[in-house]
């Protein structure tokens, strides 16, 4: 049977894979399992983005919570890493986020942090499993009844505390500053354009209007064009790109140009050498990061620490040796010091706070890395199990090894959270790139179906 947690939370499309009587069992599962770990009645805080099946996953996941006894505090569209910083703030045992980040508005997805603002590690994901395949066939956990009901209790107004502990992390004042803010008609509409505002900036606000079907629609992080276009048209300073639960961000510079998430961690780590804040002077980031982002942070007396694609496994990283600053290249970024998870708002507020310091733009800030050519194939496949073993994408992937020699590399993996097997090429020959990935994607989906 296949796990059901995947590397970001449960997920699937609305209705279909994630059902609301799966998110019922969820919410009875956690109750369950931290009302056991914590012997008190276990505090819930829910929030979610903007897409239309989130208020039915409220709901139920709430019932669930409910049905055990718990206390659901429903905060309603915020950030992720908002659920994050409140489930610590308010001394939660547990927070959940409903959400699919990036993806089209008809999947969702469910996925939990602990009392510490962190996500759950795998061991207590598959007892919350566990749990819930013994709900589908025998439920005999605990049913309160009269008074001993949980309840539900609802608190937007907890998005203030976010919005307030934002602000408190950077001492610059954005004054002077033109900025155009993406909101991927996601849950970052209400809470980074007041924070920029508060700060002083000019901004510029596109991509806010959710209707619960319009979340990532030819927007934010994920598709850029129209930032590029109006931080051209209003001749901005910067403009900032979320995806859909706010928990990663893009840039574009003043000339319309991507400052991608390698970018944004040079810009912030070389920010953090010459501040002396960065620990051991080292910055973790993973496999898929451009050769770029190793020369210009070496060449400027810092070091590295590499880890498999994941903000997860990079946060294992920095918690295991005490590193604050980490991320991928998609633009989840973790500053430790202010965050459990990736948080969109702070990434932007760091990132403009090293522009403003330095007195540059913010092209000639990412203009320091020298992006080498990288092209990535997303290859959808009907069964990404046993890739890794396919002799014939293997004798593939060799090939291309071995005509890039030294002057690149290929990274072929399977996606965590979509039915992709994702094909990486990186060196100097942007045409060499193009047809030695597509060489190997198309043997991947002959493969793999």
């Amino acid at each position: 049977m296949a796990r059901l947690f995947g590397t970001d939370g449960v997920r699937g499309e609305a209705n279909r894979e994630l059902t609301p009587e799966l998110a019922f069992r969820l919410g009875r599962a956690a109750t369950v399992y931290f009302g056991e770990h914590t012997h008190k009645q276990p505090v819930i805080i829910i929030g979610r983005d903007t897409r239309i099946s989130g208020k039915m996953f409220e709901s139920a996941l709430a019932a669930g919570i409910c049905s055990a006894g718990g206390r659901a505090v429903l905060v309603g569209v915020v950030p992720t890493p908002a659920v994050a910083f409140l489930t610590r703030k308010m001394e939660a045992q547990a927070g959940v986020v409903i959400s699919a980040s990036h993806n089209p508005y008809y999947d969702n997805g469910i996925k939990f942090f602990g009392a510490s603002g962190y996500k759950l590690p795998d061991a207590v994901e598959d007892e919350l499993e566990e749990i819930v395949r013994t709900m589908e066939t025998n439920d005999t956990y605990y049913r309160p009844l009269a008074d001993k009901v949980g309840k539900v209790e609802y608190h937007h107004e907890y998005i203030n505390e976010y919005i307030d502990y934002a602000i408190d992390t950077v001492k610059d004042s954005f004054a002077g500053m033109k900025i155009v803010m993406d909101c991927s008609n996601g849950a970052s509409y209400e809470t980074s354009p007041i924070v920029f505002r508060q700060l002083g900036a000019e901004v510029i606000v596109i991509h806010d209007r959710p209707n619960g079907t319009n979340i990532n629609d030819n927007c934010g992080s994920t598709h850029i064009e129209s930032l590029q276009k109006a931080v051209l048209d209003h001749k901005a300073d910067i403009g900032i790109a979320h995806d859909g639960d706010a928990d990663r961000c893009l840039a574009i510079d003043n000339k319309g140009q991507l400052i991608d998430g390698d970018q944004i961690m040079v810009i912030c780590t070389l920010e953090k050498i010459k501040q002396g804040t960065l620990k051991d002077n080292t910055l973790v980031t993973t496999v898929m990061s451009n050769i770029g982002l190793h020369q210009v942070i070496k060449a400027n007396g810092g070091k590295l620490e590499i880890t498999a694609v994941g903000d997860r496994y990079v946060l294992e990283n920095m918690l295991e040796n005490g590193y604050n600053l980490g991320g991928e290249q998609s633009g989840h970024i973790i500053f430790s010091e202010f965050s459990t998870t990736g948080d969109g708002l702070i990434t932007a507020l760091q990132l403009v706070s090293a522009v403003k310091r330095s007195g540059k733009t913010s092209a000639e800030l990412a203009g320091v890395m020298t992006r080498y050519p990288q092209l990535l194939v997303n290859v959808r496949v009907g069964d990404k199990a046993g890739w890794e073993a396919n002799e014939k994408i293997k004798a593939a992937i060799m090939a291309g090894d071995e005509e890039l020699g030294e002057s690149g590399r290929i990274l072929v993996r399977a996606s965590g959270t979509e039915p992709l097997i994702r094909v990486m090429a990186e060196g100097p020959d942007q045409p060499q790139l193009d047809r030695i990935c597509h060489e190997i994607a198309d043997v991947v989906k002959k493969e793999q179906g």
